[in-house]
């Protein structure tokens, strides 16, 4: 089976999961929230991954979301969801995102064991078995490749890029340098949280693309920064993180998990209903949500400046 050429341009929107005040599953307000994503010009949505809490979330939830967001779209653009844990986990949640219509899988690290490079890519072919949907391997935590075992990606057709949210630059422009003198069609993201703050490193080594979890909340600003970085616009770059994005980070790093709980509660201090994290994620306190609103506040006034 040849490799499919995967086109996934512009800003990649990676939606969150709404929840009721009892952290059941809010369909309607995901809904709402999936439409917004598109008003707002993402060029893809990833559904069910890190930013839309894939890990709290139990299969039917996943195939529900699924529903829901091909209803939404309808077609306007591709719709990639989350897939990963232990080796029965990850495949049958692939060969789920294949029946239920997805137009690929974001594969997330195994759950719990670390293994070496070659057992990863067997991880990966077990996952993808008796599955033709296109997969892309998020490289983070407990799945790690070096750059020999990234190239051996290429021998599953089916695999056609590589999230990095490890965050080794180093071992990225390995990766990146080994897999583009055998395939150039091979894609490769930056998945790192906040990803902005860390894009022109990226883009320097050939990672073009990221995914903007401030996207979900503030996509004035998250599409101000993407048309700076395609115009080299290094001043506005600047602005917006000294104005914005590096006070968010800072807040981020307070507690673990953040990188999701502030992006809901600034979805929320905009009006949308996405409700709180489910456990072991926390809502921030209500003075890191008044910090956050002035972030919030200060990243928007930034963005009217430069406008």
């Amino acid at each position: 089976m040849a490799r499919q050429k995967i086109e996934l341009n512009g800003l990649l929107a990676f939606p969150l999961t709404p929840f009721t005040d009892d952290l059941e599953l809010n369909l309607d307000a995901f809904a709402d929230h999936v439409e917004g994503h598109l008003a707002a010009g993402a060029g893809a949505l990833f559904i069910a991954c890190g930013t839309g809490e894939f890990s709290a979330l139990g299969p039917d939830e996943l195939s529900a979301v699924l529903r829901t967001a091909r209803d939404v779209v309808n077609g306007r653009v591709p719709i990639w969801i989350g897939a990963g844990g232990g080796a029965a986990a990850a495949r049958s949640g692939v060969a789920a995102a294949e029946a239920g219509g997805a137009d690929g899988v974001l594969l997330l690290p195994p759950y719990l064991v670390t293994g070496p490079p070659a057992g990863l890519l067997d991880h990966v072919r077990y996952a993808v078995a008796d599955t033709s949907i296109p997969v892309i391997f998020y490289q983070r935590a407990s799945g790690v490749l070096n750059a020999r075992a990234a190239t051996e990606l290429l021998d599953i057709p089916s695999v056609v890029g590589i999230k990095d949210g490890h965050g080794d630059i180093d071992l990225m422009s390995r990766i990146v340098a080994s897999v583009q003198a055998v395939d150039t069609d091979f894609l490769f993201f930056n998945g790192l949280p906040t990803a902005e703050v860390s894009q022109r490193a990226y883009s320097a080594i050939g990672v073009a693309r990221y995914s903007s979890a401030v996207h979900c909340f503030a996509p004035e600003i998250a599409g101000r920064f993407y048309r700076a970085l395609a115009a080299n616009d290094t001043a506005a770059m600047d602005r917006l993180l000294t104005g914005f994005y590096l006070p968010l980070v800072a807040l981020r790093d307070e507690t673990p998990g953040f990188a999701v709980s502030l992006v809901k509660a600034a979805a929320r201090l905009r009006g949308q209903k996405v409700g709180g994290v489910r456990p072991p994620l926390v809502d921030p306190s209500p003075e890191q949500v008044n910090r956050l609103e002035k972030i919030l506040s200060d990243g928007l006034a930034t963005v009217r400046e430069l406008d």
